[in-house]
């Protein structure tokens, strides 16, 4: 699974699309990986766009699950943005949008997560 990056001064925007599900969510696991890395205190703040996500299965929610409890111990922000119905209602439903800082657009996500990523955001 691809995740297209953009970054928007201290925020990287991570775009994906399709499903995450059991045969993508590894994939989807992996591409995350480098840029878990790189989110600690002080350096990236993640904001996952998943306005192309048309279905998120359970094992999609472990992985953010998982990147979420990465990002928290290495002090580092992370979110998603822009769900679709279907994969708000799952969010909803599993209660996911307390383990998740949940926005409805990107450009609300980087207002909560960064100032400046917001004006870079802005500006273009």
């Amino acid at each position: 699974m691809d995740l297209t990056p953009k970054r928007y001064a201290d925020t990287v925007v991570l775009a994906t699309a399709g499903r995450i599900d059991h045969s993508t969510s590894e994939g989807f696991k992996t591409a995350l990986a480098p840029h878990l890395a790189r989110c600690t205190a002080g350096q990236d703040r993640i904001l996952i766009d998943l306005a192309g996500v048309e279905y998120i299965s359970s094992v999609g929610l472990r992985v953010l699950m998982l990147a979420s409890k990465q990002a928290k111990a290495q002090g580092g922000t992370i979110g998603v943005a822009a769900l679709q119905p279907d994969v708000k209602e799952i969010f909803d439903i599993t209660r996911f949008t307390m383990v998740l800082n949940v926005f409805p657009s990107v450009r609300e996500g980087l207002a909560q997560l960064s100032p400046p990523a917001l004006a870079a955001f802005d500006a273009t």
